[in-house]
């Protein structure tokens, strides 16, 4: 084997990775390969990235030990039919398919394989994702050690029983799109209070990164910044009493739970 990581399939979230992998040094170009079979995305693949590039999912494993399987849900199937020939136990598959049980994987490969399953997030995209993972059966620690290395490189990640990777989904997987919307949100009152739009919505995107910045690297309670913020009888408190009146706190506790209720039910069927 001539390549340290192999990716089967590269759409944004196998580039996402890549690119952090490189960025951050667990591994050079030269160490990784992908499969694709779009040509117009492999020749992008290989010229922004430098990797190898490969319409062929056998030639990765062939290729590399570590297998990272980044297609969508309902082809893992016959991608994991057609590579089980080739996967023995010196190789780790890490799964980032959305709701696909190691179980599931486990099933369509020889005993011995050592399968991971990750559940990352959109913004892996620009290196921020919130990840989790769950190792299979037969992985081991160092297994544990790489795949955390891997996924620290676009973001944090945390080892979980896969059992919690439905409240993961619930929270971080689907998190994104409720932020996106409390920003829109956010701009549009902007614009209400008289903001020209491409301000309102810089001011409003800064304004939730930064509060995510201060809680993540000043390491206290939410709640204890929203006091700072929040002065006797003034303008925020103002603020506040209005959503609390709107239930917005409620709502997004019960979309969360919403969400992994429905990851639960997908993962089932």
């Amino acid at each position: 084997m001539s390549k340290k990581y192999g990716f089967i399939g590269a759409g944004n979230m196998a580039e996402a990775m890549m690119k952090g992998m490189i960025s951050s040094g667990v591994c050079a170009p030269g160490e990784l390969i992908a499969s694709e079979v779009v040509p117009e995305r492999r020749d992008y693949i290989a010229r922004t990235l430098g990797v190898s590039v490969t319409a062929d999912n056998v030639e990765v494993v062939r290729e590399a030990s570590t297998i990272v399987l980044a297609v969508k849900p309902n082809i893992v199937a016959p991608v994991l039919d057609e590579l089980k020939p080739m996967l023995g136990s010196d190789h780790l598959v890490i799964s980032i398919a959305a709701g696909v049980k190691i179980s599931f994987i486990e099933a369509h490969l020889n005993w011995g394989v050592r399968v991971v399953r990750v559940m990352p997030n959109q913004p892996c995209l620009v290196g921020a994702s919130a990840s989790a993972f769950a190792l299979g059966k037969s992985a081991k620690k160092e297994d544990k050690d790489t795949v955390q290395r891997i996924l620290d490189s676009v973001g944090v990640a945390f080892a979980l029983d896969e059992k919690l990777l439905d409240a993961v989904t619930g929270l971080s997987g689907s998190g994104p799109a409720y932020i996106y919307l409390v920003i829109e949100a956010l701009a549009d009152g902007g614009v209400l209070a008289g903001l020209p739009r491409d301000v309102a919505q810089t001011l409003a995107a800064q304004t939730v990164f930064g509060a995510a910045k201060t809680v993540l690297e000043v390491k206290g309670h939410p709640a204890q910044f929203k006091d700072m913020v929040t002065s006797p009888a003034g303008t925020t408190i103002e603020g506040m009493r209005v959503l609390e009146e709107a239930g917005v706190r409620g709502a997004l506790i019960d979309a969360v739970d919403a969400a992994a209720k429905r990851s639960t039910e997908l993962g089932k069927s």
